[in-house]
């Protein structure tokens, strides 16, 4: 009589968001999480208190964009941290979270131990890349809540003059804020795509969260050179300061869905590579 083989059961829905639940805990349990915060919250609030302290105001065209407005609208100051911190500050915490997702596991050796689990390779790297973005969300949420905190504390708040030349109220104002918050979050999926692709390929994190950001680096290097203009459209860096769009009236959403389509390219070839890569080796530790 031949042996009855188990058949292998599913992991039912339950186990991945009890996966998902544990991972965002201790994401956000660790103290360098909070640290990579705090020192993103110091970014914002370091800018009012120098326009404050200043004896002259910064004029048209001083500074980094929507530095000129501060001092006439506080909402401004999330404006100008967000273009101050998207060039390397928001990229190399993103690199330090996303390069940590797999190689950090296995530079511990708990790896193993998690597919153990019911959830399966592929429903733990998901999950893995779901805590990457929602570090994406919280760090540019931060910048952006202790930003407009901090301005509304330093200097006046009222109608905002957008780019186009109209003003809105202080709730409109505030949508726009969010919204801008949304662009940039979704900006960073394709950094986290790749650090999670990266991170699949060693056991060592560091070399991993480096690797990360040195592409980032190098992304944005190359999309400053005019002799590769044939490459910007595809470099997940592009369209990371577009968001000046949706501050005119009306919004201009072409940036947008031209942002969201390259950074979802990114997460689909990243996350393909990243998938075969993962359920294809062996994991010794």
């Amino acid at each position: 009589m031949p042996l009855a083989i188990p058949e292998r059961r599913a992991a039912p829905p339950a186990a991945g968001w009890a996966l998902l639940g544990s991972e965002l805990a201790v994401l956000f349990r660790r103290r360098r999480t909070w640290a990579m915060l705090v020192a993103l919250a110091a970014i914002p609030v370091l800018i009012a208190v120098a326009v404050k302290l200043s004896s002259t105001p910064p004029g048209p065209g001083e500074g980094p964009p929507f530095l000129d407005r501060v001092t006439q609208n506080g909402l401004f100051v999330a404006m100008t941290a967000l273009v101050v911190t998207i060039p390397l500050f928001l990229p190399l915490t993103i690199g330090v979270v996303a390069g940590d997702t797999v190689a950090g596991e296995a530079g511990l050796g708990t790896l193993r131990y998690l597919l153990v689990a019911p959830a399966g390779r592929a429903r733990l790297l998901a999950v893995k890349y779901a805590g990457a973005a929602a570090f994406c969300l919280a760090a540019t949420l931060t910048i952006v809540l202790v930003g407009a905190a901090i301005g509304a504390a330093l200097f006046p708040v009222g109608p905002v003059t957008l780019l186009s030349g109209d003003t809105i109220g202080v709730g409109e104002s505030v949508v726009r804020a969010l919204l801008v918050a949304a662009y940039v979050t979704v900006s960073l999926l394709g950094l986290s795509a790749v650090g999670l692709f990266v991170s699949t390929l060693t056991e060592v994190p560091v070399g991993a969260m480096a690797t990360t950001v040195v592409l980032a680096v190098v992304a944005q290097v190359l999309d400053s050179l005019s002799q590769v203009a044939w490459l910007h459209p595809w470099l997940f860096s592009h369209y990371w300061l577009g968001f000046a769009d949706l501050l005119r009236q009306p919004v201009l959403w072409a940036s947008f869905g031209d942002n969201l389509r390259l950074q979802a390219g990114y997460v689909i070839v990243c996350g393909a590579l990243a998938a075969w890569r993962f359920l294809t080796k062996d994991v010794l530790s």
